[in-house]
């Protein structure tokens, strides 16, 4: 019996999505080749992507500030299924980044490396589509690259691993 490489399945999902107040800001940022996201007033939590909420305090956030677009894994999964929609070949790791001068991390995918050589601490850098391509949408960076940075010690990272 030859093992399941994939499967098809017939599922399609229409959605339309109206940003608005810290996400419009943040997709106008973006599309300036910016990460900006939103710090809250209490706990100076930054978020990224913003939004107009800390979901720790429930209170609304206010300042924006500009992170980078270097940052540290701090989990990750080897994707080994192919998909239409990414760009990647398998396998490829999906991870959670924390970007410098951020608080929360989120999901992006990491390509440029071997899976196997994906570590929790990695420091990453974003790959950038090129500037004619860019829109308002996160999908301006095509994925993550390992930077060549010193790993961050797993201790660094607390509650993220």
């Amino acid at each position: 019996m030859k093992p399941v490489t994939s499967i098809e399945t017939p599922t399609r999902l229409e959605y339309e999505f109206t940003a608005s107040g810290a996400q419009a800001e943040f997709l106008e940022n973006i599309a300036r080749g910016r990460l900006v996201g939103k710090r809250c007033p209490r706990c100076e939590k930054v978020y990224v992507p913003a939004r107009g909420n800390c979901p720790r305090c429930g209170i609304a956030t206010s300042d924006s500030v500009d992170v980078s677009d270097h940052g540290t894994v701090t989990t990750f999964c080897i994707v080994r299924v192919p998909s239409q929609n990414i760009e990647l070949d398998p396998p490829y790791c999906a991870a959670n980044v924390l970007l410098d001068g951020s608080d929360m991390p989120f999901i992006t995918l990491l390509g440029e490396c071997e899976v196997e050589d994906v570590r929790i601490g990695m420091r990453v850098e974003a790959v950038w589509k090129p500037k004619q391509e860019w829109g308002p949408t996160f999908e301006n960076i095509r994925h993550f690259r390992p930077s060549g940075e010193p790993d961050v010690p797993v201790e660094k990272l607390g509650a993220w691993v």
